[in-house]
């Protein structure tokens, strides 16, 4: 039997030009974002510019972090200790982390089969939670129905913030994620759309929020050299009580991320020839479900997510380990037990007031989910496909002969 031998964890290289030019960096020892010579302009700031233009957003801030521009994102809008956050409970666990971070409770909510917050969910809970702040997290690339979530968010006075981890690039209906929220979190963490190691983007069109932004991300009173800020009276009004929390970014990540934005646009095209292969093949085994995309959504595909609906929960960690056997890595949702980065939301008991969400749990029971680096190729996805269906189709007959 054939098995697939390239890793899920291996990234593409950085462009040589973001190499050489980290190289160049190290060699003045002027890493810091605003330890400059006479007259240069900070890498960081040039990258935040270049940033805001992609994104089509008025102001950006580069962080240490998606999770650390999550929290600062949360604060920004007013989140205060003992506040409820809602947020989808499909996520990962920086989410409610930086929920916790500033001191709040998240309010979770439950998911639909395709992986979206369930709307009429969120609607009950706007209703009945006295939040004042939704949390939506575009998980795995999956985007929810941005036309409901607005209008509700607009009928209950809820400000949104987005957390786009796994969309950037992605859009609803001809709009950047992003876009829709009062602010953005972007994360360039290695197994992002973009790899700086660990990094992250704050985005905003709000003057006043973009001001308390870049001092808290840690510019001390050196906020004039950033990149894409509003004008110095927003920031004589917010200079003396914005706390700083030292999240800023380096010369070397922004080397390295501004290397990689000429080619954003051509790796989420080819993100998505490598899924678009694998959720083909994928639908067409016998026993898999997997949700079709909605024809709003323009997603980035690096990672795939599917339901094992024919396999008995008992069964599935077996079945992972045969196909880890085989070379091909998933990792499953549904496991009790929080493993490398998957957990489930019923794992963060640091929460005080878990609730029980049914349909969540049923949905996350038997779903499995697989990285898709572009060190792949077609090739790759069909025999990832190929194994896949043997091991399944071996599953099936087994199931078959002992029932």
């Amino acid at each position: 039997m054939k098995s697939f031998e390239k890793t899920f964890t291996q990234q593409e290289s950085i462009p040589e030009d973001g190499i050489a030019r980290a190289v160049e960096i190290m060699r003045t020892g002027r890493l810091h974002r605003y330890n400059l010579a006479e007259g240069e302009e900070s890498e960081v700031s040039l990258l935040e510019k270049e940033y805001a233009e992609w994104q089509g957003c008025t102001y950006c801030v580069a962080c240490t972090s998606g999770g650390y521009a999550i929290a600062l994102a949360l604060r920004l809008v007013g989140v205060k200790p003992g506040d409820r956050v809602l947020a989808n409970a499909y996520t990962l666990a920086p989410v409610p982390g930086a929920i916790h971070n500033v001191g709040a409770e998240p309010v979770f909510i439950e998911i639909d089969e395709n992986y979206h917050m369930d709307c009429a969910d969120f609607e009950a809970k706007a209703k009945s939670s006295g939040a004042k702040v939704l949390l939506l997290s575009h998980m795995r690339g999956h985007i929810a129905d941005m036309n409901a979530i607005m209008d509700i968010c607009g009928r209950y006075d809820i400000t949104l913030v987005e957390d786009c981890a796994h969309t950037m690039g992605a859009t609803w209906q001809g709009i950047r994620s992003g876009n829709f929220g009062k602010v953005a979190a972007f994360s360039t963490q290695t197994y992002k759309h973009m790899n700086s190691g660990e990094g992250g983007f704050l985005t905003t069109n709000d003057p006043d929020l973009a001001a308390r932004a870049v001092i808290s991300s840690g510019s001390y009173m050196l906020y004039a050299r950033h990149g894409a800020i509003p004008e110095q009276e927003y920031f004589d009004a917010v200079k003396y009580d914005a706390p700083n929390y030292s999240g800023r970014m380096d010369h070397l990540r922004a080397a390295m991320l501004r290397s990689q934005m000429p080619h954003l646009e051509q790796n989420v095209n080819r993100w998505n020839v490598l899924y678009d292969d694998l959720h083909r093949r994928i639908d067409m085994i016998p026993g898999l479900t997997i949700p079709a995309r909605k024809q709003d959504e323009a997603y980035v595909g690096s990672s795939i997510q599917f339901r094992c609906d024919a396999v008995d929960k008992m069964d599935i960690p077996a079945l992972i380990g045969t196909l880890a056997n085989r070379g091909v890595e998933l990792k499953w949702f549904g496991d009790d037990e929080p493993r490398a980065f998957t957990s489930r939301y019923d794992s963060w008991q640091y929460i005080a007031d878990m609730p029980h969400l049914p349909r969540t749990l049923a949905v996350l029971e038997k779903t499995v989910d697989m990285r898709i680096p572009l060190t792949f190729d077609l090739a790759d996805t069909a025999l990832i496909a190929d194994i896949i269906a043997n091991e399944m189709a071996a599953y099936m007959n087994r199931k078959a002969n002992t029932a």
